[in-house]
């Protein structure tokens, strides 16, 4: 018994991986590309999702009709469960031991994991996922993703856009991003320490200006 289910495990551990390899290879070659036989994915997500929602403050929902472009259609789950059992089916068969069920509860806490954060992304409300540090690195990777459509293709685990080459941190010029509690600045390096230091400037300015007045008034105040 406990050999089974340390195959389930290992097969859980694998298909987080695998998962990750899935996504990125769908978000890249169906999503954002047309398939000449099947071109719903590209229409629903490359034509009208990324069209609804771009990288500056149309970045989060605008209008509440739109909150239907965010999720994927409801039978989306199932086809993609049933075209990645196959694979894990066929490998279980080669390896001998039993990993099906554990790779398959993987695969569908993946695919809610990826639904809820890309919903949050887009229609924040403030929630305690929110307020990770997990979930505002992941945030601003997909913001990147909405600037630059090529790069950043995981949402949930960008271990493939690592390894593949399609992984960028910061925007290379400077442009007009979402902003937001939950939002980092993705914003090229160069710009966003000078926006600090301008900031730090600011704050120290008004801080000088504000003793500088404090003290002419006690003067004054001595004086009289």
């Amino acid at each position: 018994m406990s050999d089974y289910f340390f195959w389930q495990a290992i097969g859980f551990l694998f298909s987080v991986v695998y998962c990750s390899f899935f996504e990125w290879t769908l978000h890249k070659y169906v999503m954002h590309r047309p398939l000449a036989f099947f071109d719903y994915p590209f229409r629903k997500h490359a034509l009208l999702h990324h069209h609804v929602f771009k990288y500056d403050h149309s970045y989060h929902l605008q209008e509440i009709e739109d909150r239907k472009t965010v999720p994927m259609a409801w039978w989306n789950a199932p086809a993609m469960f049933l075209i990645n059992s196959l694979p894990i089916l066929a490998l279980q068969a080669l390896i001998g031991h039993p990993i099906f069920w554990g790779a398959l509860l993987s695969m569908m806490l993946y695919y809610a994991t990826y639904e809820y954060l890309h919903w949050c992304m887009h229609v924040p409300r403030k929630r305690n996922v929110e307020r990770s540090g997990i979930f505002f690195r992941l945030n601003g990777h997909h913001l990147l993703h909405h600037r630059y459509m090529g790069k950043n293709l995981n949402v949930v685990l960008p271990l493939t856009d690592l390894l593949m080459g399609t992984l960028l941190l910061r925007a290379p010029v400077k442009f007009a991003q979402a902003c937001g509690p939950a939002i980092p600045n993705v914003q090229p390096l160069q710009s966003a320490e000078f926006e600090i230091l301008n900031s730090s400037f600011e704050i120290s300015g008004n801080h000088s200006a504000a003793t500088f007045g404090a003290d002419r008034e006690m003067e004054s105040a001595a004086k009289r």
